[in-house]
C-alpha cells in the first residue's frame, strides 16, 4: 500500500552518462521491489527483463512479470537496484531500492529521510 509519493529518478545503468526520467512513485514499503510501467523501462530507458517471475500482489492475486536493473535516484543518492516491468500507471517504490539508498518512509512528515543507523 502506498503511503505517499516522491519524486525519483530512473536511468538505464548500462548508459556511459545516466539519462534520467523523473516521475511521482508511490512509497510502498509492503513492496518488495520497485515496479515501473515496462513501457518507460523498455521504450524510454531501453533496458529489456533478465527473467520472469511470479509475483503474490496485495490483494492475493498472482501475476508473473519481468525483472530487471535500474538506476535509481533519490536526491542526492544513487544506486542500481531491481525493477518490475509493470503495468501502465504503476509506479511503486519499494523496500528493497529503500534500503539500497539507505532510506526510510517518514509516514507522519510524508517524506523519505537518512537511515539513522544502519545494521548488519
Amino acid at each position: 500500500m502506498g503511503i505517499f509519493t516522491t519524486r525519483i529518478g530512473v536511468a538505464n545503468p548500462q548508459s556511459e552518462e545516466y539519462q534520467w526520467e523523473w516521475v511521482e512513485a508511490w512509497v510502498d514499503t509492503g513492496a518488495s521491489h520497485s515496479m515501473l510501467p515496462a513501457s518507460l523501462l523498455e521504450q524510454v530507458l531501453a533496458l529489456t527483463p533478465d527473467e520472469d517471475l511470479l509475483f503474490e500482489l496485495g490483494d492475493g492475486r498472482e501475476e508473473r512479470y519481468g525483472i530487471g536493473q535500474a538506476r535509481f535516484q533519490i536526491e542526492n543518492r544513487q544506486r542500481t537496484c531491481t525493477v518490475i516491468f509493470g503495468p501502465e500507471g504503476q509506479y511503486l517504490l519499494g523496500a528493497n531500492t529503500l534500503q539500497q539508498l539507505n532510506l526510510i518512509a517518514d509516514a507522519n512528515h510524508h517524506c523519505l529521510v537518512p537511515t539513522p543507523k544502519l545494521r548488519i
